[in-house]
């Protein structure tokens, strides 16, 4: 991408861009670079100031570590959304490492982390857009523990999939009990049993690397 093609997609996409001037503006989209993530690749790993990541197309996970080694999913972006909490250098009060791959390849436009944390502390709507853009993660994270903390397995179960399907468009997701376990941040074992159980009550219909819902009203139900 030229400068120019940065300086309309991001016209577009921060809210703040009005309020720079043309030299921070062209400072950010000089620290700009367009790539592809392949499928797989851990793009963030916590210890890095990565940059603002926005998806032109495919998907992002993000996640935590746990000191064994478990993954907890704190949340999944998709095409058209900005990922902030790749830049910690722009968030000082982030104090736990947060971990972010790309789940498909994903063509993303990054903005510098130290560019963009540079120009936030001279323009407040910048600053304040990082702040409300993690802030709105932390809800997410929030939300993640007090489902692990506080739901049975089998309401969790039931939110991950009424929630799939309404992302997909879609009664048909295709993901493996395993992949469904790791955004979960539970086993595949307690994934698979429960998936069994859904399927004996007609739910579910399961396949290899998929899973159909076929009774969403009595998901929806289970998940209130």
């Amino acid at each position: 991408m030229q400068q120019s093609d940065f300086q309309t997609l991001y016209e577009t996409v921060f809210p703040f861009w009005k309020y720079l001037s043309p030299a921070q503006q062209q400072y950010l989209t000089e620290n700009s670079i367009q790539t592809v993530f392949r499928k797989g690749r851990t793009i963030h790993d916590g210890n890095q100031c990565t940059g603002v990541i926005y998806i032109r197309s495919g998907s992002l996970r993000l996640y935590m570590l746990s000191e064994d080694g478990k993954e907890i999913t704190l949340c999944r972006l998709f095409e058209g959304e900005v990922c902030i909490l790749s830049a910690s250098c722009a968030l000082q009060s982030l104090t736990f490492d947060v971990f972010v791959d790309a789940e498909e390849d994903s063509e993303c436009a990054v903005i510098s982390g130290c560019a963009f944390a540079a120009v936030s502390e001279e323009v407040k709507e910048m600053k304040i857009y990082a702040l409300e853009s993690a802030l709105s993660r932390f809800s997410d994270v929030m939300w993640i523990m007090q489902q692990i903390l506080f739901m049975s397995f089998d309401r969790r179960l039931a939110i991950f999939l009424i929630d799939e399907s309404a992302k997909l468009g879609s009664d048909t997701i295709k993901l493996t009990h395993e992949q469904i376990a790791k955004y979960m941040g539970s086993a595949r074992e307690v994934v698979s049993r429960m998936l069994k159980y859904f399927a004996s009550e007609g739910m579910v219909e399961l396949s290899r690397g998929g899973v159909r819902l076929t009774d969403k009203k009595r998901l929806r139900k289970l998940a209130l």
